[in-house]
């Protein structure tokens, strides 16, 4: 069979590949709407009259389930940029970026961090992966992008950790996806209350994940 005949079918494979993701991440920003809905954004001290005394209940605004170990990152300028730009914070977790984002996925070889943080910026949380990470690690990274529609992989040379979580201002590092942290990080982070445009897409923006 000719490349010319095979093409058609390629390119269907692919709409449905893209109108599944784009259900999922339907699907997720439903789901986020609801778990903010419960949480507590703002810090709200309540006062209660208890046998005559006061009683300061104060509420913690910090995203329900947010990890120890996760750094605030000092890059918070949005602009959108042409060419490369020089990030305080390696990996980037914010700051100014392409005007283009990076479509949601997992990628097996390294991606541009202009792209990326722009996808951050819409909610994604990017999980960057030393070279040299063991298979059955990368397995569990590249699951997570078939789960999670807000979320974007790749490898990220020098690495200070085997694996680094990344979303809009929060950075964690870990030494193994085993780590329940891991899955902490995504819960609190992915469309999180750190989101600076909610809602926005995580699809139709450049790049070609392998799933």
């Amino acid at each position: 069979m000719s490349t010319h005949q095979r093409k058609p079918k390629t390119v269907a494979k692919k709409q449905r590949r893209d109108a599944a993701r784009q259900q999922r991440a339907k699907q997720a920003r439903a789901r986020g709407r609801r778990e903010r809905a419960i949480r507590v954004i703002a810090v709200v001290a309540v006062v209660a009259v208890v046998g005559g005394g006061f009683v300061w209940l104060v509420l913690d605004s910090r995203p329900a389930g947010a990890p120890a170990g996760v750094v605030d990152t000092d890059e918070t300028s949005r602009n959108h940029v042409q060419g490369e730009v020089d990030y305080v914070t390696q990996p980037p977790a914010g700051g100014d970026h392409a005007p283009v984002w990076q479509n949601c996925g997992f990628y097996e070889q390294p991606i541009a961090n202009e792209n990326a943080v722009h996808s951050l910026e819409h909610g994604a949380v990017w999980i960057q992966y030393a070279d040299d990470l063991d298979a059955a690690a990368v397995q569990r990274v590249r699951q997570t992008t078939d789960d999670e529609p807000f979320v974007l992989a790749s490898p990220f040379p020098d690495l200070e950790s085997p694996v680094v979580l990344s979303a809009w201002g929060k950075q964690l590092q870990l030494d193994t996806v085993d780590d329940p942290r891991y899955e902490q990080f995504l819960e609190a982070f992915v469309q999180g209350p750190q989101t600076p445009e909610p809602g926005a897409v995580c699809t139709g923006g450049t790049g070609e994940p392998v799933n």
